[in-house]
């Protein structure tokens, strides 16, 4: 019997979920709550989100709204005995999130974060290449995340703090700080600073990110920014053997470029700067909406725990955001 799936947010990653859900077919959508349609909607029941959680035919609520609403509509899932995939971010603090652990635990349900990145191929890729040890440790890695926003994004919920609960960090920023935890392991001292260069608004329109290893020594360095003036998406990973370059990032938009990635043995004679012998692998598909919700199925089918996007990963994630914001100046 397939399991039976509740939207909660039927904007556009609402639409997007409910795609990859047809797409695998091992799911049926049984209802939506979104506020925001026409009246002539028909494509599936349009219930309050009360009712979507304390529906009795349906396993899993898939949530998808304003950040806001991440931490209670989490919480009122799990306690009502659903499975919950959230998007990111889980919650505004690092407590809250210890709170909806809690709570997950308590309900014996499968709970799982939108950290979407971790899945595209080129991710994957970089991920069993840093783990094969063929490239020796990682020494540093550096990501440059940032796009340019319009004057109508004032009065988005995005920029609204209540709302949002910060700025282009927690909206985009926060997908290059999880993959710097996925890809090279934690961090346990942050520098930053978060200011508004432009925008004036009421939540951050930069973000520099220092993170530091003291164990080992390594480094992570971040710009998020929505004074970018182009889509931009950069991240760079440097080992002991060798390096990993992936520049760009395949979206609905395309607005991001290519998604190419450049591996390479490292160089220590000369001349250095040859780049013929990178290994240049372009991606031209974006199955990374697929595999999030093949992995989030398939451990509520085969009750194996959750590893790619679990709740521990967004306690470590909004705990450094946590400290981030403690050095915002704006």
């Amino acid at each position: 019997m397939k399991l039976k799936v509740g939207i909660i947010g039927y904007g556009t990653m609402g639409k997007i979920r409910k795609d990859a859900i047809v797409e695998l077919d091992r799911a049926i959508v049984v209802a939506i709550s979104e506020p925001n349609l026409p009246l002539e909607f028909n494509e599936f029941p349009n219930l309050s989100q009360d009712d979507i959680i304390n529906h009795p035919e349906i396993d899993i609520i898939i949530v998808c709204t304003p950040n806001f609403l991440n931490k209670k509509l989490t919480l009122d899932s799990l306690n009502a005995g659903k499975h919950v995939f959230c998007e990111k971010p889980p919650a505004f603090t690092g407590k809250d999130v210890l709170e909806i652990i809690e709570a997950e635990k308590n309900s014996g349900k499968k709970l799982m974060y939108g950290f979407n990145h971790r899945h595209h191929d080129s991710i994957i890729k970089m991920k069993e290449l840093i783990e094969s040890g063929e490239y020796g440790k990682v020494l540093w890695s550096r990501g440059r995340y940032g796009k340019s926003v319009t004057e109508d994004y004032f009065n988005q919920w995005r920029a609204k703090k209540d709302l949002a609960g910060g700025g282009i960090l927690i909206d985009q920023g926060i997908h290059m700080l999880d993959l710097f935890l996925y890809l090279s392991g934690d961090y346990d001292i942050i520098k930053a600073e978060v200011s508004n260069l432009y925008w004036k608004m009421d939540v951050e329109d930069n973000a520099f990110v220092i993170l530091k290893d003291s164990t080992t020594g390594k480094v992570a360095s971040l710009h998020s920014t929505m004074s970018q003036w182009r889509h931009l998406f950069s991240l760079e990973i440097f080992l002991e053997k060798g390096y990993m370059v992936l520049n760009g990032l395949i979206t609905s938009s395309m607005s991001y470029g290519e998604e190419v990635l450049s591996v390479a043995k490292n160089r220590s004679t000369a001349p250095a700067a040859t780049w013929k012998d990178e290994v240049i692998t372009k991606y031209n598909i974006n199955n990374s909406w697929r595999y999030e919700m093949e992995h989030f199925f398939n451990s509520i089918e085969n009750n194996t725990p959750v590893t790619i996007g679990n709740s521990d990963d967004a306690f470590k994630l909004m705990t450094i955001i946590d400290k981030v914001y403690e050095h915002k100046n704006i």
